[in-house]
């Protein structure tokens, strides 16, 4: 799968709550697979919030945290001229979370369901 297709990181800053569960979790590489795809995508992350808007990969949007738990986080976003996006992430350990994400992007919806698992330090 490629960044063409929406799977990528993002950078932005989280409004709101600290969101310290995304903390919790490994920087490095992650593997990140759509449950419905057998495509995958590796990404590099520096801390766990750029998994929050894998559709929106390097846009600036506004965050509304909705959830903010040691166990899951959920975040509702906007992104100007370009969509939106709600996604829930949740805990399994530091080298693993399930993300569920939803949402218009460049004027078409998306709705998946994704696990994100730590594969090694990045390249």
């Amino acid at each position: 799968m490629t960044a063409a297709c929406g799977f990528a990181a993002t950078s932005g800053v989280a409004q709101g709550p600290s969101l310290a569960m995304l903390d919790r979790l490994e920087s490095g590489l992650w593997e990140v697979r759509a449950r419905d795809e057998a495509d995958t995508v590796q990404i590099c992350i520096d801390n766990g919030r750029k998994l929050i808007q894998i559709r929106h990969q390097r846009e600036t949007c506004r965050r509304f945290v909705v959830d903010d738990t040691p166990g899951l986080v959920t975040v509702h976003y906007t992104c100007p001229a370009n969509g939106y996006g709600h996604t829930r992430v949740r805990f399994e350990n530091a080298r693993l979370a399930h993300l569920e994400t939803q949402g218009i992007d460049n004027g078409l919806p998306f709705n998946f369901v994704a696990e994100a698992r730590r594969i090694g330090p990045c390249r």
